[in-house]
């Protein structure tokens, strides 16, 4: 079983710059690569079998950033074309935005490239990196990738995919005929629904921020676009949604911890 660990980095101004260049080129190969599919299916309505090295001839800058991260492009909209002609349900793969897309890459660990240690991680092209590292990943595990990510409130995280993980359940044998046991359903209105009174904060984490939001999101409409004044003000406002989500998931992953300890059962 896999198991990610999500860590935030911060990296220098220089491994900033390098990572914009990374996002921008995975982001164009598979632009690239989709297009030129698409062109050879209309003309002998076949399958192109292209690689990322095809292309680093003619655009150079590909050979900046890491040829890892550009195989898993490949390897991404394969699978992406292949599902499409296995259930043409699933849509169509579609080309993405430099402005809606999100800022990602993954690159895998091949011959101790990547390393991890208690307050830093080294990357390929990049170095060391220093990371928070909260949590310690489970034993006997082998790392297998890392996929960097850009919020767009401007943070970096690095999400560390391991291997090897075992949830085998060990009290397999156990008696539970005394157990608590706790139902959850679906609820039209609500978070959910118990099969006991279980104590539950408010929420409506939006509504409190709703007019904070509101006003930043004002004031970001009456920038001019792809301005220093717009930029800086559509961070304040990614921050405001990025507050509103970190909140929702400190209180589910609260309500979740209170469950696990006073309930054996939870269906």
């Amino acid at each position: 079983m896999n198991i990610a660990y999500r860590f935030r980095i911060y990296p220098t101004e220089e491994q900033k710059i390098l990572l914009g260049k990374t996002f921008g080129c995975c982001r164009f190969l598979y632009n690239q690569m989709l297009n030129d599919k698409i062109l050879e299916y209309k003309k002998t309505k076949k399958l192109l079998k292209n690689t990322p090295a095809m292309y680093k001839k003619e655009y150079p800058f590909l050979k900046e950033v890491d040829s890892l991260a550009l195989a898993n492009v490949q390897l991404h909209l394969e699978k992406a074309y292949k599902n499409f002609f296995r259930d043409p349900k699933v849509g169509f793969p579609r080309f993405k935005s430099k402005h809606h897309s999100k800022n990602s890459y993954t690159t895998n660990v091949v011959n101790g490239n990547i390393l991890v240690e208690d307050n830093r991680i080294r990357l390929p092209k990049l170095k060391w990196i220093s990371m928070k590292k909260h949590r310690e990943p489970a034993e006997n595990c082998c790392l297998k990738s890392v996929t960097v990510s850009m919020e767009p409130s401007g943070k970096y995280f690095a999400s560390l995919l391991y291997e090897g993980y075992s949830c085998e359940n060990q009290a397999a044998d156990e008696d539970y005929s005394n157990a608590k046991i706790l139902g959850i359903d679906y609820a039209m209105q609500g978070m959910a629904v118990f099969s006991e009174e279980i104590e539950l904060e408010k929420a409506g984490f939006f509504r409190r921020n709703e007019k904070r939001l509101a006003r930043e999101q004002r004031k970001l409409s009456r920038c001019v676009k792809e301005s220093r004044n717009y930029v800086r003000q559509k961070k304040k406002a990614a921050r405001c949604h990025e507050k509103i989500r970190n909140q929702r998931r400190d209180y589910l992953h609260k309500l979740s911890r209170r469950i696990t300890d006073q309930y054996d059962i939870v269906a």
